[in-house]
């Protein structure tokens, strides 16, 4: 009962916050829950961020695919320095996006105030959320900051 309470708030979290895909998940969930599917969580719990970062690479790679990113542009990333600074900038994301990985593997319960403070973002200061990996990577590196200078 508590479990459809919680999804509930993140439904009207996500519905306040104007994030579409925490309510979507949350109500995906809920439904899943009422229809006693529940046994099929682990297996979505394992393959579900497998198959979002699939879906995700997709969407980006569909330029390559539709021919809109010629090979001279593909060059420039490599000559340009905005290009090289795209490079480094992709790097440095998915560094922290394996590090936040292993943060969420470690301590699932900080996906609430992830969660709660990707709202806060959107409604305060205009952000626009891009998932949980992205916010565990960056609690990842503030965690390591913290206690860095704790020590």
């Amino acid at each position: 009962m508590a479990v459809d309470f919680f999804l509930l708030i993140l439904i009207v979290i996500g519905i306040v916050g104007r994030s579409p895909l925490i309510t979507t998940a949350a109500s995906f969930l809920l439904i899943m829950k009422m229809l006693h599917l529940g046994r099929f969580y682990s297996s979505i719990e394992r393959r579900g961020l497998e198959l979002g970062l699939l879906f995700l690479t997709i969407s980006v790679l569909v330029p390559f695919a539709a021919g809109r990113i010629s090979f001279k542009d593909f060059l420039s990333v490599f000559t340009s320095f905005p290009g090289v600074l795209a490079l480094i900038g992709g790097a440095l994301a998915t560094y922290m996006n394996g590090k936040g990985l292993g943060v969420l593997k470690m301590d699932p319960q900080l996906i609430v105030g992830m969660m709660i403070g990707s709202i806060f973002g959107i409604l305060f200061l205009r952000g626009i959320p891009v998932g949980p990996l992205m916010a565990a990577g960056i609690t990842a590196f503030l965690l390591k900051l913290f206690n860095y200078f704790l020590k």
